[in-house]
């Protein structure tokens, strides 16, 4: 059995918005899975190939980014770029979810193409992690044309998402909500546009739109880049439980209103935070860092819970055994401190102050992929590895 160790932690955040923070300073690790948490006296009890001292610092659950758009593989045709998802990973991200594949060149819109291509993205994502990512690509794009039968079938072959609704020729909410019926009743989590349109092709969907539609997630509700009116938005909020997603790629008036509004109602849990890249935004790779930070600093959430919108929360919303550090769970870790210079004395007064974290360690599986992240600013203190 391979099994790693991590101790001296300052800081452990939980990735459980409801709790937060947790009083331990030690994770046991084996093949890949948290085997236990509490103090360093846990390393006597269990032989470890591999001890990270984390010399004090924070340790975070890996960050999800709930909203990406990929081809194949970790190149992107929307800005051209090779290696986009490896540098996402350096930003501490280390699970995306597609929201759909619509910048694929040639992109078929039939129903038999419509299929194919979200095979062919779902089983190429279960083949090669991008960059050491764990990427669920392969979300369905609705078109017209699709019968119930065709849920059937791609369920059987691991499709389970549908993309953000609007991107395909499904526009009409009495149609859409027919095909949402049809994903969730063969297991699907279904995401959907909201806000004004993002490509040629796409659709503007307003609050009453996705009420009537009914999915899962609201995607973007603070746009993708152009939002719905507030009025639109406190509708989704206060007459829906839907899972309401804020991007880095849109309206940061909406977002803080979203966030401070939930935080008042006592509603964190439905809060989850996407990049909404690659896009006309361009490529974003410390995206979701970026928008916790946002949140950390300018809103009324605390730096821990805007932690957890982007991990335990996201793995929540889309059934995932990551984002959350208990016992169980995949061993996904971030490791970072206050970056060099900061007035913050660690990560989380850092983020409050407005700042981007040093992210010093990115862990997947257990496995160490990142020791020092090309991206962020330094960290004041790293740990080390025997």
């Amino acid at each position: 059995m391979k099994m790693l160790g991590i101790k001296n932690i300052g800081v452990l955040i939980t990735g459980d918005v409801a709790n937060p923070i947790r009083k331990a300073t030690t994770i046991i690790v084996a093949d890949g899975i948290i085997k236990k948490i509490g103090n360093e006296d846990l390393l006597t009890e269990y032989p470890c190939n591999k001890i990270i001292d984390a010399n004090g610092i924070t340790v975070a659950p890996g960050l999800l980014d709930s909203h990406v758009h990929p081809v194949l593989g970790d190149f992107t045709p929307r800005q051209n770029t090779v290696g986009f998802i490896s540098s996402s990973l350096h930003g501490g991200v280390t699970t995306m979810i597609s929201a759909g594949e619509p910048h694929t060149p040639g992109r078929p819109k039939d129903p038999s193409g419509t299929k194919a291509l979200a095979i062919l993205g779902k089983k190429s994502s279960q083949n090669v992690r991008p960059g050491g990512v764990k990427l669920h690509g392969g979300s369905l794009i609705l078109e017209k044309g699709l019968v119930e039968k065709d849920f059937e079938e791609l369920a059987k072959e691991g499709v389970n998402i549908v993309g953000e609704i609007g991107l395909g020729s499904v526009k009409d909410p009495e149609e859409a909500s027919i095909m949402v019926k049809w994903a969730k009743k063969n297991g699907f989590k279904v995401m959907m546009h909201t806000g004004g349109t993002s490509i040629p092709g796409s659709s503007s969907i307003s609050a009453d739109d996705v009420i009537k539609t009914n999915p899962d997630v609201v995607s973007h509700i603070n746009g993708g880049p152009t939002a719905i009116p507030l009025s639109e938005v406190d509708t989704l909020i206060d007459e829906t439980k839907l899972t309401l997603e804020v991007v880095q790629c849109g309206n940061f008036k909406v977002m803080k209103h979203v966030v401070n509004k939930l935080v008042e109602k006592q509603d964190l849990e439905r809060l989850i935070i996407g990049n909404d890249s690659p896009s006309g935004s361009g490529i974003i790779p410390l995206g979701v860092l970026r928008t916790i930070s946002y949140i950390a600093s300018e809103t009324k959430a605390t730096p821990e819970q805007a932690i957890c919108f982007a991990t335990g929360n996201s793995a929540k919303a889309f059934d995932l055994n990551v984002g959350i550090i208990e016992e169980g769970k995949a061993a996904d870790f971030v490791l970072m401190d206050a970056p060099m210079g900061s007035v913050g004395t660690d990560s989380l007064k850092a983020l409050e102050a407005g700042d981007l974290p040093g992210i010093a360690s990115v862990i997947i599986d257990g496995e160490i992929l990142v020791t020092k992240s090309r991206n962020t600013p330094p960290a004041t203190n790293m740990p080390t590895i025997s």
